[in-house]
């Protein structure tokens, strides 16, 4: 790399330490421009006082140096780690651009890591999603990536598809020879076990996409039922509007609320009913539009009043879903019982008061949360990754037909497909703009 880049490695407002890092070719003459140190060891911790181009005090702070290539860059790197704050930071890095750093691009510290043989793409990716995760178990699953785990999948599906290639290239050469039974018997077991393998992990995958990016919990029902009050009690403060008027709920409101070690999306939505006007039209649509959207549907039905319409509505709606986990809860439990539960014989209903006590909610959320976590299947984490998986079972699946019939040309061919797709998880990309996509979605200073 031709040039020295730096950046603030650290979020943006107060804390007590900033890191600002820099890697490149200069950054060892820099890292001793900025502290006036003569000598720097690698791997050494020093506590040394700052200054900027005119000379004056910045801070005093912790500087590292990681020469290359034992660095996270594969290049020399320097790390300040100096007193929190926006101003304190700010100067150092300016300082550091003025003597001749360049301001990294998103996601350029890691590009580099990649590029220099320090990381491959699926660790790369691993990193960008571990510091986004939204749960313990999320970073669970993201360590083990760090770790290889998919990277060694990757590996030993390659090399099976090698060897089939392999297999079908000598028999190509020997034309007039007929594959033999066990070699083709063989090969067809472990291509089917790859597919079965595949599928398994895109299942997965997408199962436990909310780990990662956090579950989207839906709360539906007609208008009044508590919906609102529901959002207002997990997040301990009057974040939506209450009243008796149905109706008042007309647009969709979303926040974050930790449950166990989850953090989740809560969405409110505006009551489900024959709209009476174009704007509570387009909250109801919007309403069954975050249904769709959801990992989790809480269908909620008022104890209070007797089963209606607009109930049955409600109820015909949730038949209907699929795919996710739905949970029936009756809501003013604490008030005379009026709703007729033999509509709801089918599920399991949770007996609540959204404003006093829904624990058992809670309960019946964390656990879910949890059982999603407990899956042992490895996982894909990006769109990228699942449809290279996919792109990798459909090129297996096209092989084995020709294979069958002993066109060997098309299988080889075929199958190549299948290892390109595959290995595209973890090896190079021919195109820099592609490339350069995947680690613009970085965030700045890694």
């Amino acid at each position: 790399m031709s040039t020295t880049i730096a950046a603030i490695a650290t979020a943006s407002g107060i804390s007590s330490i900033s890191i600002i890092r820099v890697s490149g070719d200069l950054a060892l003459t820099l890292a001793k421009k900025v502290s006036k140190k003569e000598t720097i060891k690698p791997r050494h911790a020093y506590l040394t006082s700052l200054y900027n181009r005119d000379n004056h005090l910045i801070d005093h702070a912790i500087l590292l140096y990681f020469k290359t290539p034992h660095s996270f860059t594969g290049e020399d790197i320097v790390e300040f780690q100096c007193h929190g704050g926006v101003i304190v930071a700010q100067e150092i890095l300016e300082t550091l651009l003025a003597h001749g750093a360049v301001l990294a691009e998103p996601g350029e510290f890691s590009k580099r890591a990649f590029l220099n043989g320090k990381i491959d793409l699926t660790k790369a990716e691993a990193i960008a999603k571990l510091i986004e995760s939204k749960s313990v178990d999320a970073a669970k699953i993201l360590a083990k990536q760090l770790k290889g785990d998919l990277k060694e999948f990757i590996d030993e599906s390659r090399e099976a598809m090698l060897r089939a290639t392999a297999y079908s290239e000598v028999m190509i050469d020997y034309a007039e020879e007929d594959i033999p039974q066990d070699i083709l018997d063989n090969i067809i077991k472990q291509l089917d076990a790859l597919v079965l393998k595949i599928e398994k992990i895109v299942d997965a995958s997408h199962r436990r996409k909310g780990l990662i990016e956090g579950f989207r919990v839906a709360i539906v029902g007609k208008p009044n039922v508590g919906k609102s009050s529901l959002l207002n009690g997990f997040l301990s403060h009057e974040r939506a509007i209450v009243s008796d008027i149905a109706g008042t709920t007309r647009d969709t409101i979303e926040e974050q609320v930790r449950i166990g070690t989850h953090i989740i999306r809560l969405i409110d939505t505006a009551g489900i009913r024959d709209a009476r006007d174009s704007i509570e039209k387009i909250g109801v649509e919007r309403s069954l539009e975050s249904i769709k959207d959801a990992d989790v549907v809480i269908a909620m039905f008022d104890l209070s009043r007797t089963f209606d319409e607009e109930d049955a509505k409600i109820v015909e709606i949730i038949d209907a879903i699929e795919d996710k986990e739905l949970i029936v809860t009756l809501n003013k439990s604490d008030l005379e019982h009026k709703l007729d539960l033999s509509f709801f014989s089918k599920y399991d209903v949770i007996d609540i008061s959204a404003k006093n006590d829904f624990k058992r909610l809670t309960n019946r959320l964390e656990n879910f949360f949890n059982s999603v976590g407990q899956d042992e299947e490895l996982m894909l984490i990006s769109t990228r990754q699942i449809e290279a998986v996919q792109k990798t079972k459909k090129a297996i699946l096209e092989a084995k037909e020709p294979l069958l019939l002993g066109e060997l040309e098309f299988f080889s061919y075929h199958l190549q497909d299948a290892i390109t797709a595959l290995s595209s998880i973890s090896k190079p990309y021919d195109s820099e703009e592609i490339l350069d996509k995947m680690f613009g979605e970085f965030c700045l200073g890694k």
